[in-house]
């Protein structure tokens, strides 16, 4: 529940500083009476992300077991692809993500009688890029979590991003935004790893990987997946107890990339700092 609650969290806090901002510049402007497009532009997005997370699940239970397994497996691929992007792109655009959402506007007002469909486009796009990415990394939590809670936890997430997305476009809501999106960076980062490890998994049942199959350690008698502690871990980190070499590669191999792209890649701005050049006396 946990899991779901703060991914449903973080992507509908992400969604609501794009409607937010364009909320706010439309009413700074005088151009409140454009509030519906913006209406339209979300109603369109949850359709869409709805309908294809609905088509999804449906498709997906009418494989047989081993096309089940890797269905589980390309799904979760994609969702640690997609939470990879997510984290990293929020990072390097949240600072000029109102300069830059203010010029598409600008441009959109400046295109004649289209820019109702333009300012419509430009809402359904932000918000259906957020539901896309959630409905993929749900149904991959889904897939590889038998908690009954799952659902609620999301559904929780989403409620108190909408309330809050609401308090900070009126004002009354302080928010240390860059820490938010920083811690949740991490912990997002040990998701994907999770499900990086379990879709490598998924891959072994459906008979496609059968490398480096050997047990790591089994936990089994101290840490079963049944206790409180193991269900907890399991949601949140991915925890086996008795994972396999290759999910063990899979799960500290994704970490360390991750990391070195996040934090020490060259388009980081420490990594981008330490390789100005350095304007000395002649």
């Amino acid at each position: 529940m946990l899991v779901p609650f703060l991914i449903m969290l973080r992507e509908g806090l992400e969604a609501a500083l794009v409607v937010g901002i364009i909320a706010s510049y439309l009413r700074q402007t005088g151009r409140g009476a454009w509030m519906p497009a913006v209406w339209i532009g979300i109603f369109l997005a949850t359709a869409l992300a709805l309908f294809v997370g609905a088509g999804l699940q449906f498709a997906s239970a009418e494989f047989p077991q081993r096309q089940q397994e890797l269905f589980e497996a390309l799904v979760g691929f994609l969702a640690v692809g997609v939470l990879t992007w997510m984290v990293m792109w929020m990072r390097r655009a949240a600072s000029g993500m109102r300069r830059e959402l203010t010029r598409s506007l600008d441009r959109a007002f400046g295109s004649g009688r289209r820019h109702t469909y333009a300012l419509i486009g430009m809402v359904f796009l932000a918000v259906a890029r957020e539901g896309l990415e959630s409905i993929f990394f749900l149904l991959a939590v889904f897939q590889q979590s038998s908690s009954s809670a799952a659902p609620l936890g999301a559904l929780l997430g989403l409620v108190v991003a909408a309330v809050a997305g609401l308090a900070l476009y009126r004002g009354s809501l302080k928010l240390p935004l860059a820490h938010f999106f920083r811690l949740t960076g991490l912990f997002i980062l040990l998701v994907a790893a999770g499900l990086f490890a379990g879709s490598v998994r998924a891959l072994h049942e459906a008979g496609l990987w059968n490398h480096a199959q050997g047990v790591v350690f089994d936990l089994s008698d101290r840490l079963p997946l049944d206790t409180p502690l193991g269900s907890l871990f399991s949601g949140i980190f991915g925890y086996q107890p008795a994972p396999t070499v290759s999910e063990v590669i899979a799960y500290i191999g994704y970490l360390a990339v991750a990391s070195w792209l996040l934090w020490l890649g060259p388009s980081s701005p420490r990594a981008s700092a330490a390789t100005q050049p350095r304007h000395g006396r002649a």
